[in-house]
């Protein structure tokens, strides 16, 4: 079986973190565990360097720390990113106050990458999202994505 490129937002670093969340905490451990080894590439993108950013102390920390001992690779946002995050909001598949969702996904789509791991059930993990996603995909000519959670991931 062909290993797979991997693209993690930003709520799989968090939930790394997430000590009230002790089984997400544990299913995101076990993704970094058996991941690496796994997966052709991991992949974050500059929306994902940009949130983190964003976090308060000590999660920022935390956080940039495990993304360098990662050492995923960086995905630049550029205009095609930006015009296809912008048609989801348009469609209506990522409301426009979540601009970063849609950013996470288009670059993502755009780079060719087969998962989107997220723990973003509100926006991205969702049957809607995955639907109306690949169509856009499809009508634009880019490749389907699957869009999984961490336990979907680690389940064998």
């Amino acid at each position: 079986m062909r290993k797979k490129k991997y693209y993690f937002d930003t709520s799989i670093f968090n939930f790394m973190f997430a000590d009230d969340a002790q089984d997400k905490k544990e299913i995101t451990e076990r993704l970094f565990e058996i991941l690496p080894d796994q997966a052709e590439g991991i992949f974050i993108s500059e929306e994902v360097t940009r949130e983190i950013g964003r976090a308060s102390q000590p999660r920022k920390s935390q956080m940039e720390d495990l993304v360098r001992k990662t050492s995923p690779q960086i995905l630049e946002t550029n205009l095609e990113v930006e015009t296809l995050a912008d048609r989801y909001i348009r469609e209506g598949i990522i409301p426009e106050k979540y601009r970063g969702d849609a950013i996470h996904i288009a670059t993502a789509v755009i780079n060719e990458i087969d998962v989107i791991v997220s723990w973003n059930f509100q926006h991205i993990v969702k049957l809607k999202t995955r639907t109306e996603v690949n169509g856009v995909s499809k009508l634009l000519d880019y490749s389907e994505i699957e869009i999984c959670s961490p336990q979907e991931v680690i389940e064998p």
